[in-house]
């Protein structure tokens, strides 16, 4: 799995950059270099789908063999996903959010994200956004760095990273997600910051940055807006 999000859509942490990359032997790459790699890797069971300049989703079939986590497409009024794992709740977070018992897991997280978005401080109808997560337990894992245009490269392909990437790269906090507007942040730690921790290689090299929970701060509550903004006062209303 790939994802491209380019650096007129997000900004990535600064801690993600690595100085090293410039002088190490191995160069971050375009994006448009990282895709090509990527699909040359297979090119007859390969997916992409580019969204104008702003970002591109790709993929490559398994076939007919067994892999160890399903890849999922979905899109939905405009917002597109790839999954790659399982949700092992997925029947009471169906029920929870009153979707059907055949919607599977990358509908489930478009359905959750237009949930984030609608409560969210900007409006959804305000340009493109890109968005990535990962769950808390281990097990499909993710990668993120910076491609030689300072755009966001995300795959669970950790070999695509070094390769594209050079030492700006780092793992994918677990129980994270990745907003054009709001940043990193924790969907299990909401009002905590995320703090970032240099990550050093075994070449003693600073390599990206990990990031984790700061327990000691806090954000301030997520502001809602349009017909959601009053969505807490509902309840209470005769």
């Amino acid at each position: 799995m790939l994802a491209i999000f380019n650096k007129g859509l997000v900004n990535p942490p600064q801690e993600l950059y690595s100085p090293a990359s410039l002088c190490s032997s191995r160069k971050p790459k375009l994006p448009g270099e990282i895709v090509k790699d990527f699909v040359s890797s297979n090119p007859s069971k390969a997916f992409t789908m580019s969204f104008g300049d702003a970002a591109l989703l790709a993929c490559i079939s398994q076939g007919n063999s067994y892999p160890r986590h399903q890849r999922l497409f979905c899109g939905l009024d405009g917002i597109y996903c790839i999954f790659l794992g399982s949700l092992n709740n997925l029947c009471s977070l169906n029920k929870q959010y009153g979707l059907s018992k055949s919607t599977n897991e990358a509908m489930f997280i478009i359905e959750a994200y237009r949930t984030l978005r609608d409560r969210g401080p900007v409006p959804s109808s305000q340009g493109s956004s890109g968005y990535g997560w990962q769950g808390a337990n281990e097990g499909a894992e993710l990668f993120w760095g910076v491609a030689a245009d300072g755009s966001v490269v995300i795959s669970d392909n950790l070999e695509v990273i070094k390769g594209s990437c050079a030492k700006s790269f780092a793992p994918f906090p677990p129980a994270c997600m990745f907003h054009s507007e709001q940043g990193l942040m924790s969907f299990e730690h909401p009002s905590r910051k995320m703090k970032a921790f240099p990550r050093i290689d075994s070449e003693g090299t600073m390599c990206g940055a990990n990031f984790k929970v700061d327990v000691h701060s806090r954000i301030g509550s997520m502001p809602r807006v349009g017909s959601e903004a009053n969505w807490a006062l509902g309840g209470s209303r005769a």
